[in-house]
């Protein structure tokens, strides 16, 4: 039996049903690895913010010929940041930040605020940027008082800031002679910190 087709009738029901699997496993393919590349985008997206505010604070204090820095305060569901300018010349202090006598510059923000599923945190028993195992999950670690201080000279508080997406591992490392910072992501794979 010959089956003849005339143009314009359209699709087999087989044509059609291999169309839809087709699509189902490109779909399911595409979906996680699109979730993976969003996340590792949006968690560096957040270094690179971090990174930026520490050097707007570098510039703020040599323009001031001020300490200017910025103070990592734990807060439900993670910390709270924000900048504040020495008052009195002798550094920015907590104490002095409760007094006022350091003052704010602008407002507190959490990284939740524009990087949504973003958070300060290492992963436990990930090697920290030094390759140190870590057993510790707080991801600010830039002294006991989590103020990042930066002077006139251009120098800052030496330290590093761990964000943590869903699936990515950055740090933002702080140089302290120079006031720079280094934006670098944990590679799985070779299991080691790679410069961004």
């Amino acid at each position: 039996m010959a089956v003849f087709r005339l143009r314009g009738e359209g699709f087999t029901l087989i044509e059609l049903l291999l169309v839809v699997a087709l699509t189902t496993v490109l779909v399911g393919i595409a979906v996680p690895v699109g979730g993976a590349a969003i996340d590792d985008l949006r968690t560096a997206a957040a270094a690179r913010y971090l990174a930026g505010r520490i050097a707007a604070s570098r510039m703020d204090a040599i323009s001031r010929s001020r300490a200017v820095a910025l103070r990592f305060q734990p807060s439900l569901p993670d910390y709270q940041f924000g900048a504040f300018v020495d008052g009195n010349g002798n550094g920015v202090r907590s104490t002095e930040i409760v007094a006022g006598v350091d003052a704010p510059v602008g407002s507190p923000r959490r990284l939740s605020d524009d990087f949504s599923n973003v958070h300060f945190g290492l992963e436990i028993g990930m090697p920290d940027v030094d390759g140190v195992r870590n057993a510790s999950a707080d991801g600010v670690r830039i002294g006991t008082p989590r103020i990042l201080t930066v002077s006139p000279d251009g120098t800052a508080s030496s330290g590093t800031l761990y964000l943590q997406g869903r699936r990515a591992q950055y740090a933002v490392r702080v140089l302290g002679a120079t006031g720079r910072t280094r934006v670098l992501k944990y590679d799985t794979g070779a299991r080691t910190w790679i410069a961004r």
